[in-house]
């Protein structure tokens, strides 16, 4: 039989739950709280891990562990609790102790597939491709349609050169959805190496097709163009994708250089000026960019650098 106290704690966890829903996450905090301080609301481990997400969510890493590590005193078996601090350990970049949580996750749950993921991801991030490609293959295993898992274990090919592979990734993850920005993308990268520059344009126009906010299917477009000379299809490109990405400072920068090559310096100065201005942290790199010389004569450009 539901007492009061149950039916109160039930009561405001889904008041809590429907807050969460609409991203109203201070008052869904508010809420499970209430939940919490009730009788047995420390003791229920569903409500701690709710609170220790939407703690994770707010930023809150220090309050989100603690909900965690009471999860794992009520059961020491239980997944989700080690996999939410692997969670918020890869946010902190503390790749290693990640790890060590997607371990024991999956140590626990065989079939965690996220676990797996995620390890896949956090391998990958301090360099170890050999394990990050073990566990996406795994991830593949579990879940053959996860389209992200083949993109990923793609990239990681194409990074080692292991090109052939790469491509069979992508024409993999293309054909669980064959409209996948990344996917295509990524054909784009892949068929560039191979010396396949039609397709590769072919690729990477459907992969601005599918998603013009992702800046780089224009840049790595335009440089293409750029590399065979082609500097006014190249201009076009890019000062399309600027038309979409206007904070992307790597788009200036090249477009940028692009008019340098076609003689028209003011534009140039004038687009060089923006990136840096947007990432300050590429002048050291302008400095030294010869493509940059021919404007570094000009009054503006001594004013702004020199």
């Amino acid at each position: 039989m539901m007492t009061k106290n149950d039916y109160m704690k039930n009561n405001y966890r889904n008041i809590a739950n429907q807050f969460y829903e609409e991203n109203q996450l201070m008052k869904a905090l508010k809420f499970y709280h209430k939940a919490y301080r009730l009788e047995g609301g420390k003791e229920d481990v569903e409500l701690l891990l709710d609170l220790g997400l939407l703690y994770d969510e707010l930023g809150d890493y220090k309050a989100a562990k603690e909900k965690y590590k009471e999860v794992l005193q009520i059961d020491v078996k239980e997944a989700r609790a080690y996999y939410g601090l692997a969670i918020i350990y890869d946010h902190q970049k503390e790749y290693k102790k990640a790890i060590d949580y997607y371990h024991k996750a999956i140590d626990v749950d065989a079939s965690y597939d996220r676990a797996y993921f995620f390890l896949a991801d956090a391998y990958d991030q301090i360099g170890d491709k050999d394990e990050a490609i073990c566990y996406y293959k795994k991830v593949i295993d579990l879940e053959p349609e996860d389209i992200w898992a083949y993109i990923n274990l793609g990239s990681i090919y194409e990074e080692l050169n292991q090109n052939e592979m790469a491509l069979e990734m992508m024409k993999k993850s293309l054909e669980i959805d064959a409209n996948h920005y990344m996917g295509l993308f990524n054909m784009g990268v892949i068929l560039k190496k191979l010396g396949q520059k039609d397709e590769s344009i072919y690729y990477y126009r459907k992969s601005i097709d599918q998603n013009p906010n992702y800046p780089y299917s224009f840049l790595n477009l335009a440089v293409l163009y750029k590399e065979e000379k082609e500097y006014k299809e190249a201009i076009k490109v890019i000062t399309k994708g600027i038309e979409y990405n206007s904070e992307t400072w790597v788009l200036y920068y090249n477009r940028g250089c692009f008019y340098i090559h076609e003689n028209l310096l003011e534009k140039g100065l004038r687009d060089i000026i923006k990136a840096t201005r947007l990432y300050p942290d590429v002048i050291d790199y302008m400095k030294k960019d010869k493509e940059v010389d021919p404007i570094r004569g000009l009054k503006a450009y001594k004013i702004m650098f020199e």
